[in-house]
Formats: structure tokens, C-alpha cells, sequence
């Protein structure tokens, strides 16, 4: 049957192009010759010559589909493991079986649609951008936006690959060869009270003044990359702006939009954006939610996108780079010149292919050469890829689109020789409502403790908070959670946030190892510890601990293997264990997962960096919970630093009374915002 069927669609084949009938006759007979083949195989029964006799057979009409795909060669197609097989062919299967003496096997049921994969993303709107949209139904036309589409036709250069020879030209550098485009003279730049600007970031902020409007902004972290992004939009007046940045940073874009331009109002979108504000000036978005609202966000109108951390978007094929670059064109296609910054602190020379999609995002190239400003760019050098000079000049070229990388090194001058840096982070899921729970239950005890001392007064007659009594209740809350070893207390919630930011404080731990090099992390907890310890190792980073309960050598080796081998990227350190006695100024970055009740103990923890040996400004990173005690505690370490800078002999008594203070002062500050928030109910 299969030979008969195989001669007759091999004739069909000769008279002209295969038909749909023919084609499928011909993947009915060739899964068949397939499963045959597989059945005489398995066969137990079949002697060895009849085994041979049936190969034999089967083998001949194999020879004669080959001849017939020879002539045909799209027929191969039907030929694929992955291949559909419509039902016309499973029908003609199975008369074929039929006619040959077999029973066809019973068809499966269709499978059901797969269910979706809890947390699944859709494209979602929400309700608070529809509400603008119908405000705002139209969008304003910018009619330079089409002028600036047209492309700038090659002339010289017409038929040159120019993308791969862009790319070379970074790889094949010179050493000391320029990074960073030429930049002007900083300009004062309006900033609100209490803030202030190094001069390497006024630079950038002057060049959008100025006019530019994409940057490839690579500066070693460190070096206040978010402030003068948020600055250029301002300058730019590239609002609304779109930001988006890996999932561990976004409250702490919301905190920076508030310190540096607190003229524009910020929103955080979590979730479906149930809680967001479509009327806001700049939306924060993280990589993971981009699937879920990527279509609204390209009909809001932006004219400005920030991507923090960009070298996310380097594989050029995957759904986040695909967004990041869809976005960027839609907003190209509305504005002419918009602001488009891509952030990252990763060298640039260590893998220019990674740069690719940024670059695309960036508007500089597409899938295949150089756009606009970059082509004439090129076309003015006067040479072609074959020209001895036209490695340097291309890179020169791409360059001055507004690539911007300067290390501590570089700017050296410009930044303090120690400076801690706070990382606000918002925390999420499970945990984060354990230290809701948590803190919300401490306040409602110390009300109703402030409370029921109240009612047993004389003179109850006042509404206003009596902030002695706060106090002395406050010192009752804190003594009785020194004593009790059991039960929900500050220290107990203080530590329950440590646990929760454990994750992503080592996350950025681990972004900072690969942008910089050694990073030193430093934690109270063993659990915190732990935590980290673990994200390290299944990123296959490579680490080193240092921990109160080990052996001398075993501190020594742990020390030895973070100071000396290059591949030892972190080192996690208790802050009590390690907080004293350790030269570690092979890092100039710091991690400070968990806070200290003292301002002392945080600088002792610096120092194992800052010391002499270091030749870079060290910055330590002081990750911080938002909308939790842990911001208030950070603050009341801040303003009491003098107590343990007037301790000359490092931390005494001083600094044991710093320490209490802070816890007082804490709980004071959270029992009097809940009586103000419950006076004004």
C-alpha cells in the first residue's frame, strides 16, 4: 500500500508543483515508513531475516520519497518533528491503515488550552489612565516628529556593512582611547533646598540644556546617575517621562523624583495599577510588569524614557529588550527629539555586542545599520570600513551620540572621599505585610498605652498631645521590650524588616559586583545572612563570609580569598563580627543591608573600605524599607551623628547612649504620628 500510494503522488510530482492533496499523501506515507520502521524494530516475534526482509521493504519506499522531495524540495517541510498534521491527513492515515490490513489507533481527545501560569501577565489599563486619556483625547502633534523620520539616505557608504565595523571599533580601541562624549562647562542648575550637585553630573544636565537628548549614561556607580537623569528630563522638559528599572530600585526612583524635582509628582506602577496616578509626571514601571501595561503606555504620550540598569535589555530577542525598544519607537514616532537615557554602570568595552539593543533603543541604529544623526555622522568622516582610519573615526562617531562614562577615578575632585548613599526599597509579597502587621500592632499598643494613661488624669478636658507623656510611654514600650525575651517589640520588628530586605539588598549587591567588582556586604542577622548568601550562590556568584563563630584560620582564609582572588566578588559580613579589625579597601562599595542603632557602628562598618591602602571615594549603599520604621530610624541615625563623632575614642558611653536615644526617639516619632492621624479622623 505504502509503495502503491509512495509511485503515485511520485508521478503527480512530475507533471508540475505538488498540489495540497499530493503534499499531504506525501507526509501521510512518510510518517508511516516512520512508525513501521520503529514498529519492525521493537518487534520481539520477528526473526532476524524477517526483521531484515521488512527494513528492506520499508527502506525502498524511503528511497522513493527521497526521489520525490529531490524534485520538490518544499515538501521537506512536512517532514519536521514540530510539524502540524491537519485532520485531512490523519483521515487519509487512517484509510491508508485500513487498506493495509491495520487498525488505526483511537485519536486523543484535543488537549485543552494549557492554564494560565499563576500571576500570568495581560495587557491591562488602568482605570486612572483611561480617566486621563478622556481627559486628554488628544495629543498634542509634533509635527518636526516626520521630518525627523526621514531617513538619511547612504551615499558614500551605500552597500557597506557598517553595524559589525561600529561594533569592532570599541574592541579594537587603542588604550587610553577617549569613552565619553566631549561634554560643556557645568551651569548652575535650579535645585531645590538642600541639595546640591557635583559638577560631573552638572555636565550632563548643561548638555540637555543645551540640546542633546540621548545618552548612553555609563558612570561607575556612585556617581549620581539618577539625579541627573531626573534633572535632564527637567531640563528638557521631557514630562510625562517614562522610567523603567529593575524591580529592587523602583521606590527609590519615586524617593529621588521627590528630593530632586519635587515639582513633578511621581507614580509606582505595582500590580494591574490599580494604585497608580495616570495624572502623574513620571511613571516608574519595573522590567517584570512591562508584558501587563506595555500597551498603554505607549499611547500615554511620553516625551522622555529613562532605562535604569539597561544591560537588561542586552539579549536583543527577549520580551523585555522587545518592549523597551517598541516603547522608545513609539515615542520617537510622536516626538521629534525626545530624551532617551540608558543608565548602567557596566563598562563599556566589556562586551560591545550587549549594546546592541541600547543602542537600538537609543534610536542610534536599527536591526541592520546606522539611523539618522549616526549615518551622516559617518558618511562626514570620508572614509569606509576598508580605510585604516575608519575604526577610530566610527568610534568617535557613536561616541559623541552621547555615550557618558566616567569613573570615581576620574572625577575624583569632584565627589566626597566617603558618602552614604540611601537605596529606598519598597517591600512586597508576603513579608512586607508581616512588618505592616507588625508595626501597625505596636502602634495600637502604644495608643492605647498613652491612652489609658490619660483617662486615669484630672485635667483630660485638652485635645492636644501631651508629648511628655508620649515620652514617658514610649520609655515604658522600650523597657518592657529590652526585658521580655518573647512577643512582638521593636527589636523584634526591626529585625523581621531585616529579613525582609534581605533579598533585595543582596540583589543589589549582586548588581553592584558585576558593575564594579568587589563589593562588601554587610548584615546583623545570621538569617539575613543566610538569605543572601544563598541569592549569591544561585546566580553562581562567588563569595566569601565572615562570621562571629568562626575559627581564626577560617576568618583568615575567608579574608585571604576576597582580598586576593579575583573571582571572589563579595564578601558577607556580620556587622558585629566584622565590623572591627578588618582591612578590606580592595572594595570602594558598601552594602549596609541592615541598620545600626548608631551612627558609630554603621562608620566602624565603613571603615573596614575607607582606610588607608584605599584609592577611590568609597560609597556605602544603606538599603532602607519605605513607609516603615526603618526610615525614621535612619534618619534619627543621621541627625545624631555628632554623638559618635565626639567620641574620640571611638564607641562609649556616648554612643551606648546614642543608642538608646534612637530606639526613645523612634517610638516617640511613631506614637505621635498615629495620635495626629487619629486626631484629625
Amino acid at each position: 500500500m505504502l509503495a502503491d500510494v509512495a509511485r503515485e503522488f511520485d508521478g503527480a510530482v512530475k507533471r508540475g508543483p505538488a498540489s495540497g492533496p499530493v503534499r499531504t499523501k506525501f507526509q501521510v506515507v512518510a510518517l508511516l515508513v516512520r512508525e513501521e520502521r520503529a514498529r519492525v524494530m521493537a518487534d520481539t516475534t520477528l526473526t532476524a531475516a524477517r526483521r531484515t526482509e521488512e527494513l528492506k521493504r520499508l527502506d525502498g519506499v524511503a528511497t522513493m520519497l527521497a526521489k520525490t522531495a529531490a524534485r520538490d524540495t518544499s515538501l521537506l517541510a512536512l517532514l519536521a518533528d514540530d510539524v502540524q498534521v491537519s485532520d485531512a491527513a490523519r483521515a487519509f492515515k487512517a484509510t491508508v491503515m485500513r487498506a493495509g490490513g491495520l487498525e488505526p489507533p483511537q485519536e486523543p481527545p484535543p488537549a485543552a488550552p494549557p492554564a494560565p501560569a499563576p500571576g500570568a501577565s495581560t495587557q491591562v489599563v488602568p482605570r486612572s489612565v483611561v480617566s486621563r486619556q478622556l481627559a486628554n483625547p488628544f495629543l498634542a502633534p509634533d509635527f518636526e516628529a516626520a521630518a525627523a523620520r526621514v531617513a538619511t539616505r547612504p551615499r558614500r557608504l551605500a552597500g557597506w556593512e557598517l553595524l559589525e565595523p561600529l561594533f569592532r571599533s570599541f574592541e579594537r580601541a587603542a588604550p587610553g582611547a577617549p569613552s565619553c562624549m566631549p561634554l560643556p562647562d557645568p551651569r548652575p542648575v535650579p535645585l531645590p533646598r538642600d541639595r546640591e550637585l557635583m559638577p560631573h553630573q552638572a555636565q550632563v544636565v548643561t548638555a540637555t540644556a543645551r540640546g542633546h537628548r540621548t545618552f548612553l549614561l555609563a558612570d561607575e556607580p556612585g556617581l549620581g546617575k539618577t539625579a541627573q537623569a531626573l534633572l535632564a528630563a527637567q531640563a528638557a522638559d521631557a514630562y510625562p517621562l517614562l522610567v523603567v528599572v529593575p524591580n529592587v530600585v523602583k521606590a527609590n526612583w519615586a524617593h529621588e523624583v521627590a528630593l530632586w524635582t519635587p515639582s513633578r509628582r511621581s507614580t509606582v506602577v505595582h500590580g494591574d495599577g490599580d494604585r497608580m496616578d495616570g495624572f502623574a509626571d513620571v511613571v516608574i514601571v519595573n522590567y517584570e510588569l512591562l508584558d501587563r501595561h506595555v500597551g498603554w503606555l505607549g499611547e500615554l504620550g511620553f516625551r522622555g524614557m529613562v532605562v535604569d540598569e539597561a544591560h537588561f535589555i542586552k539579549n536583543r530577542t527577549s520580551q523585555r529588550s522587545q518592549h523597551v525598544i517598541a516603547l522608545s519607537d513609539r515615542i520617537r514616532t510622536r516626538v521629534a527629539r525626545p530624551l532617551l537615557m540608558a543608565l548602567t554602570g557596566t563598562p563599556l568595552i566589556n562586551d560591545i555586542e550587549d549594546f546592541r539593543a541600547i543602542w537600538q533603543f537609543l534610536g542610534w541604529i536599527d536591526d541592520t545599520t546606522p539611523l539618522g544623526t549616526l549615518q551622516a555622522a559617518l558618511e562626514d568622516t570620508g572614509l569606509t570600513p576598508a580605510d585604516p582610519g575608519f575604526s577610530a573615526a566610527a568610534r568617535s562617531s557613536v561616541i559623541d551620540m552621547g555615550i557618558v562614562r566616567r569613573r570615581k577615578a576620574d572625577v575624583v575632585a569632584d565627589i566626597p572621599v566617603r558618602r552614604v548613599a540611601d537605596l529606598v526599597v519598597e517591600l512586597d509579597g508576603a513579608a512586607g505585610r508581616s512588618v505592616r502587621a507588625a508595626e501597625a500592632a505596636l502602634v495600637d499598643r502604644l495608643v492605647q498605652r498613652y491612652r489609658t494613661a490619660l483617662e486615669m488624669r484630672a485635667d483630660t478636658g485638652t485635645d492636644e498631645i501631651d508629648h511628655e507623656l508620649v515620652r514617658r510611654v514610649a520609655a515604658a514600650e522600650l523597657k518592657d521590650s529590652s526585658s521580655k525575651a518573647g512577643g512582638e517589640n521593636v527589636f523584634t520588628m526591626v529585625r523581621r524588616i531585616g529579613q525582609a530586605k534581605a533579598e533585595l539588598a543582596a540583589d543589589y549587591a549582586a548588581q553592584l559586583a558585576r558593575n564594579v567588582g568587589k563589593v562588601v556586604f554587610f548584615a546583623k542577622h545570621v538569617d539575613v545572612m543566610d538569605a543572601a548568601e544563598q541569592l549569591f550562590a544561585d546566580r553562581g556568584i562567588r563569595y566569601a563570609s565572615i562570621r562571629g563563630d568562626q575559627t581564626p584560620k577560617a576568618r583568615e582564609k575567608n579574608i585571604a580569598a576576597f582580598t586576593g582572588d579575583p573571582d571572589v566578588s563579595i564578601v558577607v559580613c556580620s556587622l558585629t563580627a566584622a565590623g572591627v579589625g578588618l582591612n578590606l579597601q580592595v572594595a570602594s562599595n558598601l552594602v549596609l543591608a541592615e541598620l545600626s542603632w548608631t551612627h558609630a557602628e554603621q562608620t566602624q562598618a565603613i571603615d573596614r573600605i575607607h582606610r588607608i591602602g584605599q584609592d577611590e571615594p568609597v560609597t556605602a549603599w544603606r538599603v532602607i524599607a519605605a513607609q516603615t520604621i526603618d526610615s525614621r530610624i535612619a534618619e534619627l541615625i543621621d541627625s545624631k551623628s555628632g554623638l559618635a563623632a565626639r567620641a574620640l575614642d571611638g564607641a562609649g558611653e556616648d554612643d551606648v547612649a546614642s543608642s538608646t536615644t534612637v530606639q526613645l526617639d523612634a517610638l516617640v516619632g511613631l506614637l505621635t504620628d498615629a495620635l495626629d492621624a487619629r486626631a484629625g479622623v
